[in-house]
């Protein structure tokens, strides 16, 4: 599951927080530690296959159904067993025999009456019919617009599917189930596993669509899609591919959708476990803000669709990525209790930063990765810490934020630092062998980690896992000429309110100097700790957490002559935290040199966007000339810095600048920018240039937006 905001690019945060902020961790907005402990939910049965059958009034927004249960009981002498059912109309159940039996209903699940107690081993199929009428939370009813044709779509994470189906919506216990769905002529019908058939009723005007999920899965991943769609077919040498959109958006569809079968095949091979399932596809909807993974498919909001312009600012395809890596993680293993959401959703967030550096390189892959560790790093100063695995919830959905998807990201990658490429990938592997189509926890995790590392891991799951926070590190350092030595010292200083610990991990430090780098690993154990590392030379850099594979804050004061080396050799990742660490020099006559000079020469957008927000807070004379040419930068986030930059100095002079490059640049939130600009520099003369780019298209109205807060900021001065 990719939430609604969570694909939206960011461009500027830095890397490393400030230690000031860490007062806001003993002041949290949320306090999750008050809400109810949950445990895993027992059951008496364990239901084996689901046939359901739906008959769709479209014009109604009605539908008749039957589910006839397959299950076994898990002890002798039961004699009822209780499905969840929402919003439906449970009108009566009958057993193999025909025989109807007794039900007890609420407002939110049926108890079947069997008619003697089962026995232990027995298999007992019971029929329920039932009805449901509009739409509901997870199963929706739409009518025709501008924006989609007339459809009906399911969501049914976490635990919606009881809202259109009656059966057992707990991850704990897995099925296989078959859909077969009756709707009018000139819909198509997509569902979990493989089309077995597809029956064309001429009198009735109806078509019948049989879907078989012939492999057990949680009833979360269970979908539906209905709607005059148009389907593009593609595919993976024997794996049928293909992509449900609506009808106006086959051209964008087929290049947003390509690379799908080379991310099926790399998860394949990188978790050395084939595809499981007998296809995949992907359906859009407007009922999803992001992606929202199913068994053999993925539903995704219908804003995955854009035009090739956007494709620069409105990219979906880490979304994409990620729910792919769901029919691994989540799909073939899935958690068995909502605490241990992260088995899901930190390994589909992982996954897809994977994808992103084996795509798109080194540099962007590094910086997709401190993004997610910054994600996380925004919620714990905002909002909370807590636990990864946390059974305090209310409902499921309080455990999916920024510790279950990019914390645990980060953690795996600690994971893999520790254990190595090999053995990280190995244990990946093995554990999806051990355990396909099986409902799992975090020991299972931590178990096949022990046994294929050949080590005791707990401690690392305990503290990084099991505990909330992260490390927050003050680091210094000095050379001692005369020893030919460099003297380190790290504290770490992190609030430890709710266990909090005091962190046991390796970190490397690189030593760069005229002769080379070297780079030495170290244990940190205690609260100070401190390291002599030899270096004849005087460093030109020392750089701690060599490789980023930290989840951490950090300050490390730096001269500004190590910080100019640093801005100009180390990885994207400490070019970034260097050029923002300038701004603390801006009276040095070297700085905005550096600055500008970054802004032209280094290759990556994200350290340009660095240096333009460094280079604007100096606020000196040369800034707007250089301002100026970044808005010509080939990147858009690069762009759209500067142009941010340019209108906070509120320079009514700057107004027919903003102007040119509303008409001219190539992006959608440049010219957003370029209209917020105007609206913070510009007068009443400018209304009626913002009115008619409010009527301007765009994705997520983004450019009307961007106008009528522009508009709304001028009549506001002008008041």
């Amino acid at each position: 599951m990719v939430p609604l905001l969570s694909h939206a690019r960011s461009i500027g945060l830095s890397v490393a927080f400030s230690i000031v902020t860490l007062t806001t961790l003993s002041a949290q907005q949320v306090d999750v530690w008050s809400r109810p402990a949950q445990v895993e939910r027992s059951r008496t049965f364990d239901y084996l296959h689901y046939r359901v059958s739906l008959e769709f009034d479209l014009d109604a927004r009605t539908f008749q159904g039957e589910n006839r249960i397959t299950l076994t009981p898990l002890a002798a002498g039961i004699d009822h067993f209780e499905l969840d059912a929402e919003g439906l109309t449970i009108e009566s159940a009958f057993d193999r025999e025909g025989r109807e039996l007794s039900l007890d209903r609420s407002d939110t699940s049926v108890v079947v009456l069997l008619p003697r107690p089962a026995a232990f081993g027995d298999t007992l199929d019971v029929t329920v019919l039932y009805q449901g009428e509009g739409s509901r939370e997870g199963f929706f009813f739409d009518d025709a617009n501008e924006d989609h044709p007339r459809m009906v779509s399911t969501d049914s994470w976490p635990d919606e599917a009881h809202h259109w189906i009656p059966l057992y919506d707990y991850p704990n216990d897995k099925v296989t189930h078959e859909l077969i769905v009756t709707v009018p002529e000139g819909n198509r019908v997509l569902s979990n596993g493989r089309l077995i058939a597809v029956t064309e009723d001429d009198a009735a005007r109806t078509a019948t669509w049989h879907w078989s999920q012939e492999q057990p899965h949680a009833t979360y991943l269970m979908m539906l899609a209905i709607g005059p769609f148009a389907v593009i077919e593609d595919s993976l040498g024997d794996l049928p591919i293909a992509y449900w959109v609506y009808p106006d958006a086959i051209e964008d569809a087929r290049w947003i959708f390509a690379k799908t079968p080379r991310m099926i095949a790399y998860y394949s091979d990188l978790f050395d476990y084939p595809y499981p399932w007998a296809k995949y596809d992907q359906v859009t909807t407007p009922h999803v803000g992001g992606g929202a993974e199913a068994t053999s498919a993925t539903i995704l909001g219908d804003g995955v669709i854009h035009d090739r312009r956007a494709e620069q600012d409105f990219s979906w395809e880490r979304v994409i990525a990620h729910e792919i890596a769901h029919q691994w993680w989540g799909d073939l293993i899935t958690l068995r209790e909502w605490s241990h959401a992260w088995l899901n959703e930190s390994f589909g967030t992982y996954s897809d930063y994977l994808w992103t550096r084996h795509e798109s390189g080194d540099d962007e892959g590094a910086w997709a990765l401190s993004g997610k560790k910054n994600a996380y790093l925004r919620e714990a100063h905002t909002r909370y810490v807590r636990p990864i695995v946390f059974n305090r919830y209310e409902r499921p959905h309080d455990n999916f934020d920024s510790h279950t998807y990019p914390k645990g990201a980060a953690i795996l990658h600690q994971l893999r630092f520790l254990l190595g490429d090999e053995l990280f990938f190995r244990a990946l592997s093995t554990f999806l062998h051990d355990h396909a189509f099986e409902s799992v926890d975090t020991h299972d995790f931590m178990k096949t980690v022990n046994e294929v590392a050949g080590r005791d891991m707990d401690w690392f799951f305990e503290q990084s896992v099991f505990l909330p926070g992260h490390p927050v590190f003050e680091v210094s350092s000095v050379w001692d000429g005369a020893a030919g030595e460099v003297h380190l010292n790290v504290a770490q200083v992190q609030g430890r309110a709710h266990g909090v610990p005091i962190y046991r991990m390796p970190v490397q430090i690189g030593i760069v100097t005229e002769s080379g780098k070297r780079v030495e690993t170290v244990w940190l154990e205690s609260e100070h700790d401190s390291f002599v590392l030899p270096s004849s030379d005087e460093p030109l850099l020392v750089r701690f957490d060599e490789g980023n594979w930290l989840l951490k804050e950090w300050t490390f004061e730096k001269s500004v002559e190590e910080l100019f080396y640093q801005a100009r050799q180390d990885d994207v990742v400490g070019r970034e935290w260097a050029v923002r660490e300038l701004g603390k020099f801006g009276n040095h006559p070297g700085v905005a040199g550096q600055l500008a000079a970054t802004l032209r020469e280094d290759p990556f957008w994200a350290v340009r966007v660095a240096a333009v927000e460094t280079l604007a807070s100096l606020k000196g004379p040369e800034s707007e000339t250089e301002l100026r040419a970044a808005t010509s930068d080939e990147r858009s986030e690069v762009r759209r810095a500067a142009i941010r930059a340019l209108g906070r100095a509120e320079d009514a002079t700057l107004v027919p600048f903003f102007r040119e490059r509303f008409l001219s640049d190539s992006s959608y939130l440049v010219q957003a920018e370029a209209l917020r600009a105007i609206g913070r520099s510009g007068d009443e003369d400018q209304i009626d240039f913002l009115r008619q780019a409010s009527r301007v298209d765009s994705p997520r109205d983004v450019i009307r937006a961007a106008a009528d807060w522009a508009i709304e900021e001028i009549a506001g001065l002008a008041g």
